[in-house]
């Protein structure tokens, strides 16, 4: 280990980035309504205080962001493929003496199925852009694989971090030992797959979430025509099994077209300081999701956005964001 720890999401943040959709080519009729969703994230985030810097490509994404969203909102301009900075920008961990370090990884575009020009870059620049000391290790790993409570214990899925596809030659166990030497982590539950039709091949942020320490929030199936009962179940046994105590959040049941599933997930929410924005889809299981997810974070306002749009792209609010814990001064 080399000092340095992820801390949890509901740690002090000093700034959150979001990124901003602009590729037309990729977002085809869903651009504008999933810019009006970002912009809303943006804004509720923003409302509370807490410092939004809105990720953009270029002069032309900026002027329309600055249509959508607050004076309290600052713009970065940052080379990426599209908005998925979670995975692409840098996992800020946490050293003695308040020291942060921004611990950036390779990229291979969820397992070379979408690597776009720029993704490569946009970690090192977010970095910079915060005047954060960078280090980049030499396998590949994506933001949205992993969650934590901050006191080194790793939640993450067999399907996304040990898929041939992305660190083809590292066995279960040197998998395991990088991420105790990068980010800290001295325990993991190893769940199994996500959802069905996720194209990350299973990141954890759409499937359990930790809400506190050897806590976890875990989808409950909403009927017998819910495509992901039994990731669910296995999730929710696998979870147990370790020891965690396990909360039921609702699920917002099968999504999608014809016969092929949207990965739609509640747990894709960003926790900021004062408020956690939950993506909602139109179900009517939408009011009874924002309010459980609310409950589970006392002293924060649980705010549910549409994300019919931005699911269209991939992900939801917490996939096109990444937080700056801020530093303090006492070992982590």
């Amino acid at each position: 280990m080399t000092g340095f720890r992820m801390p949890a999401e509901w740690a002090e943040q000093e700034w959150i980035w979001i990124g901003f959709p602009a590729h037309a080519d990729l977002w085809e009729d869903n651009l504008v309504p999933a810019q009006e969703a970002m912009a809303a994230f943006a804004n509720a985030v923003a409302e509370t205080g807490q410092q939004v810097r809105m990720v953009v490509r270029d002069a032309a994404a900026e002027m329309r962001a600055r249509d959508l969203v607050s004076g309290n909102v600052q713009f970065e301009r940052h080379p990426y493929g599209d908005i998925w900075i979670r995975d692409t920008g840098p996992l800020v961990v946490l050293g003695e003496g308040g020291k942060r370090r921004a611990q950036g990884f390779r990229f291979n575009g969820w397992g070379d199925k979408y690597l776009l020009e720029g993704d490569r870059e946009t970690g090192e620049s977010l970095a910079a852009a915060g005047g954060l000391d960078y280090a980049k290790a030499d396998w590949v790993l994506e933001g949205g694989a992993l969650e934590t409570d901050g006191t080194g214990l790793l939640v993450t899925t067999e399907q996304c971090l040990l898929n041939p596809n992305r660190n083809p030659s590292l066995s279960r166990e040197a998998i395991w030992a990088n991420l105790q030497r990068d980010l800290g982590f001295e325990r993991v539950v190893w769940l199994g797959d996500g959802l069905l039709g996720d194209h990350t091949d299973g990141h954890v942020d759409n499937l359990a979430r930790l809400v506190g320490e050897n806590a976890i929030a875990i989808p409950m199936a909403s009927g017998a025509d819910d495509p992901n009962a039994a990731v669910y179940a296995d999730a929710r046994a696998r979870a147990r099994d370790f020891g965690l105590t396990v909360h039921d959040v609702p699920s917002p049941g099968w999504m999608g077209e014809g016969d092929e599933v949207e990965p739609a997930s509640y747990m894709n929410w960003a926790v900021c300081n004062d408020v956690v924005v939950v993506p909602t889809y139109g179900s009517h299981h939408d009011e009874d999701a924002v309010a459980a997810i609310g409950a589970l974070f006392p002293g924060r306002v649980a705010v549910g956005i549409r994300a019919d749009a931005v699911l269209t792209g991939g992900g939801s609010f917490h996939c096109a964001s990444q937080h700056v814990p801020k530093a303090h001064a006492e070992p982590c």
